[in-house]
């Protein structure tokens, strides 16, 4: 009888969200599609205004008549220290 529920489990009772799922799909093709009362504006979508993304500083313009670009940083090496084995 061990065997007898396992198998009842993933025979039927797993089976009912797999049938309410069709059922839901097929009762979602069968409804009519919904009309809007206001349908005189046209279009769809929405009245908002999509956020404006941040503007960023443009860089300076470089051509013949302009100032040369600045030259870059001079590099500098670092040392490390060396490491002593401590007797």
């Amino acid at each position: 009888m061990e065997g007898f529920w396992a198998i009842f489990w993933l025979g039927v009772i797993l089976k009912v969200p797999v049938l309410f799922a069709l059922w839901l799909v097929w009762y979602a093709i069968r409804a009519e599609p919904a009309t809007d009362a206001d349908s005189s504006r046209g279009g769809g979508g929405s009245d908002r205004h999509p956020p404006s993304l941040p503007r960023h500083p443009r860089p300076p313009r470089r051509g013949p008549h302009a100032e040369p670009a600045p030259r870059s940083p001079s590099r500098v090496r670092v040392t490390a220290r060396r490491l002593t084995r401590a007797r």
